[in-house]
């Protein structure tokens, strides 16, 4: 029996230039969003956890109209800079707006709806660990 190594994975220019990219919208998102004066921001990497995006980020407004324009201009800077959004749900109620820009995904919520949903604990806990039991009945 002969053991295999896994093959070390380097980075293609390709994908050194999609993570420059990355990292520059991401920035813009951050500024867009600190620019309208967005409230508690936080950034998940999410890499390892899905493959829907790479990068969450979650912010807050004070109110419904302030969540919708901060979802708006981040639209408009990720355009200015070339990026086209995949899309973006829940403008008309205004209480939690998802902006997918398809490496990162911007979530803009009302305090209320942040804390009942608690996407942070969601993303930052990981896979779920084992509990003795369900690891007694696995061999």
């Amino acid at each position: 029996m002969t053991t295999r190594t896994p093959a070390r994975r380097t980075k293609t220019p390709r994908s050194r230039a999609r993570a420059k990219g990355a990292a520059a919208l991401l920035r813009v998102v951050l500024s867009a969003l600190e620019d309208m004066k967005a409230v508690n921001l936080k950034v998940i990497d999410v890499r390892g956890l899905t493959d829907v995006a790479d990068t969450l980020v979650i912010a807050s407004g004070t109110s419904d109209r302030h969540v919708r324009s901060l979802a708006e201009h981040v639209v408009a800077q990720a355009k200015a800079n070339g990026v086209r959004p995949l899309g973006m749900e829940g403008e008309r109620e205004g209480e939690w707006v998802l902006v997918d820009l398809q490496d990162i995904v911007v979530h803009v919520m009302l305090p209320r709806v942040r804390e009942f949903y608690a996407l942070e604990r969601l993303w930052e806990a990981g896979p779920a660990a084992e509990t003795p039991a369900h690891a007694a009945s696995h061999p």
